[in-house]
């Protein structure tokens, strides 16, 4: 059963289905029977389909023929604490259902925020089919080379964007910038973390050893068994992390960016005037495993698993957008104005 919104602002209209989630599009009927690409936006913890809203609508005014947006909502609130493969099962399975009322759709992006980005990793990785033309031979091949593509569940893998997302979790010195990068505060929060934020917690600190096995986000830099994580982030034609460089007191700059300390750069004097909250932009090549070498990490603040986590999400190319918010007035709720600008 589907709650459908009648035309609202710029023509742009939503429905709320029993699928969980909702769903934007243009009120235009010429311009929906061209729109064949399905854009998920995922939110972070302890959010809900709402934080989206604004920027869903935003989608569908500048492309009305292109897109239809889903905002997810199967991992709502206190659900986001159920741990990232928990959520990450979730959505693989509302994004199906979502391609199932849609036959149309043909393309797929996502764009997620804060710990919804190891979600959508997650869950891309569950949905992801390899190339038909794959036999034993070629799924041996390197993921890191930009050849052939699979698909997410079918459909033509577009943008994969993050924004704030922890991708080399919450633990190390600086991570969770709200401890001041304090060592004694970093040590206990990595102790208590899961008195709060429960199985969620352990994932992001990386403390969750689940049958022995190596911490989750250790295990999502590389295909595990039916989960093909690193083949389904290379199947996108475009990855995107956009970053705070400063008053994001939950997500640190280096975890969101994927970068070591002496790779974070200088941006105090960079003027963006289409932009003026973009602060510096890059392109990083993949790269493959004799390429990425191991820094020294008592240089570089990162301890080894983190460098595992770097160099495994280095094997894909990645557009790296950082913001700064340091001139508004909002600046100090940078974590989640991030989403809206």
């Amino acid at each position: 059963m589907e709650v459908q919104n009648g035309p609202g602002e710029d023509g742009v209209c939503s429905s709320v289905s029993n699928h969980g989630g909702t769903d934007v599009w243009s009120c235009k009927d010429s311009a929906t029977a061209l729109a064949d690409h399905l854009v998920v936006m995922v939110h972070g913890i302890l959010g809900s389909v709402t934080d989206w809203k604004f920027a869903a609508e935003q989608f569908v005014r500048m492309l009305p023929d292109k897109v239809i947006v889903h905002c997810s909502e199967r991992n709502s609130s206190l659900l986001t604490l159920d741990g990232v493969d928990v959520m990450g099962e979730r959505l693989a399975e509302e994004v199906i259902e979502v391609m199932k009322q849609k036959p149309k759709v043909r393309k797929i992006s996502f764009v997620a925020h804060s710990v919804g980005g190891l979600v959508a990793r997650y869950a891309i990785g569950r949905l992801y089919k390899p190339p038909k033309s794959d036999n034993e031979e070629d799924s041996s091949t390197d993921t890191c080379e930009e050849d052939s593509r699979g698909t997410i569940h079918g459909l033509e893998a577009m943008n994969f964007i993050t924004v704030a997302t922890p991708h080399l979790g919450s633990r190390g010195n600086k991570q969770v910038p709200f401890l001041f990068g304090v060592t004694a505060f970093e040590k206990a929060a990595t102790c208590v973390i899961h008195w709060i934020f429960k199985r969620t917690g352990r994932h992001l600190f990386l403390t969750d050893d689940d049958e022995g096995n190596p911490p989750l986000l250790r295990r999502m830099i590389e295909d595990c068994g039916e989960l093909h994580f690193m083949s389904a982030l290379h199947t996108f034609k475009r990855r995107v992390v956009y970053s705070n460089v400063g008053y994001d007191h939950i997500v640190g700059w280096r975890t969101s960016s994927i970068r070591r300390n002496s790779e974070l750069p200088k941006w105090e004097d960079v003027v963006n005037e289409k932009y003026p909250h973009i602060v510096f932009e890059e392109h990083c090549k993949a790269c493959d495993a004799e390429q990425c070498e191991p820094s020294a990490m008592e240089d570089d603040g990162l301890s080894k698993l983190e460098e595992e986590l770097l160099m495994g999400l280095s094997c894909v190319s990645w557009e790296k957008v950082d913001v700064s918010f340091h001139a508004s007035r909002q600046r100090f709720a940078a974590h989640s104005v991030i989403q809206f600008n």
